[in-house]
């Protein structure tokens, strides 16, 4: 008999690949950046090298595949599928929420990718207001089993707030945080899941042992809308839209974390373009997640092994347009703010 928890994976899984789940209205505000375009670099494209490092893990370019899935035995090929494609493109995965293998552990199988990539950087999940339901040994058995290098603690009250099996106490989360971060055995980070990641809430993380956040900003998928779907309460799109669009989530949590954390920047990041935009407002490392989904249910890996080799290129090439041969370079680089972004920033 399938649980709750693996027919919601199961659910997730049908609407991302069978709906258009996405923001309708709201944009990453990626678009409201100019580029400083170099037609003289004087560099050869061949010296662009954005290899870069990750809590502990060695990356060919900043890219790292957002959670996805796990916990449903349909899982089980499209996790092994994507790692396949990060260990040939030297970069890392996100698992999907481990609550599934926590409450049974015959779905262990569809988190484990170790055996088909042994090199890459795999980080592990859970919800921030599950993790009241778990000790840290209990978590600490489960990273050791599916091999973590690191776990992913996601803060998602919009999301819980429209799950039919929402959970909707968030009280003494950063406390649970804090208490986690000294205890699990891997480096924590904290993610959203498509909704933004704010200063206060930056700052509030900032103050705990996490190494890392990862903002996942509105402007690509909707996990309140996919959730909305799943409820039918007739809110289907009252909170669609809601979030902080990605560019606005980069910028403040390098404001509140003052390079003392990394800074995943992810949330509807489509192309290599919007990548560096993302790398030069702040961001350590990019991610995405959908495009990667829809490639591995069009083409399994080899599909997705060549939507990455395009994200790199296009990423490299920005970077050869911009004259700069390395990440540190991009970090370095001025932009110009125009539109609605100016006008965000512009009241704060």
């Amino acid at each position: 008999m399938v649980s709750k928890t693996e027919q919601r994976k199961k659910d997730h899984l049908e609407l991302c690949l069978g709906k258009d789940v996405a923001f309708k209205e709201k944009t990453t505000l990626l678009e409201d950046i100019e580029l400083h375009y170099n037609c003289l670099p004087e560099i050869s494209m061949s010296e662009v090298d954005l290899s870069t490092s990750f809590l502990g893990k060695n990356f060919e370019f900043p890219f790292i595949v957002s959670a996805i899935t796990g916990g449903a035995q349909a899982a089980k090929k499209i996790n092994k599928d994507i790692a396949i494609a990060c260990q040939e493109e030297g970069i890392g995965m996100g698992l999907g929420s481990m609550r599934a293998m926590l409450e049974d552990p015959k779905l262990t199988s569809t988190y484990y990718v170790k055996d088909v990539a042994p090199d890459i950087f795999v980080a592990g999940n859970i919800g921030a207001a599950q993790i009241k339901d778990y000790s840290p040994q209990e978590l600490n058995e489960a990273i050791n089993e599916i091999e973590l290098d690191s776990l992913a603690i996601h803060v998602n009250a919009g999301q819980e707030a429209m799950q039919p099996e929402g959970d909707f106490d968030f009280s003494g989360v950063v406390e649970r945080i804090r208490l986690y971060a000294d205890e699990i055995s891997v480096p924590i980070y904290v993610k959203e899941v498509g909704h933004g990641i704010g200063f206060e809430a930056a700052t509030a993380i900032k103050n705990t042992g996490v190494k890392a956040i990862d903002v996942q900003g509105a402007g690509g998928t909707s996990w309140a809308y996919i959730d909305a779907l799943r409820k039918k309460n007739g809110m289907n799109d009252t909170f669609r839209e809601f979030g902080l669009p990605t560019a606005i989530s980069i910028i403040e949590a390098k404001n509140a974390l003052l390079g003392e954390k990394k800074i995943v920047g992810s949330g509807g990041i489509r192309n290599g373009v919007d990548g560096v935009k993302a790398i030069i407002l702040g961001a350590d490392m990019i991610g995405n997640a959908m495009p990667i989904l829809q490639a591995q249910n069009k083409s399994g890996s080899k599909g997705v092994i060549k939507y990455l080799d395009k994200f790199r290129q296009e990423m490299e090439i920005t970077a050869f347009l911009l004259g700069c041969k390395s990440i540190s370079d991009l970090k370095k680089q001025e932009v110009v703010i125009l539109g609605r972004l100016k006008e965000w920033l512009n009241q704060e």
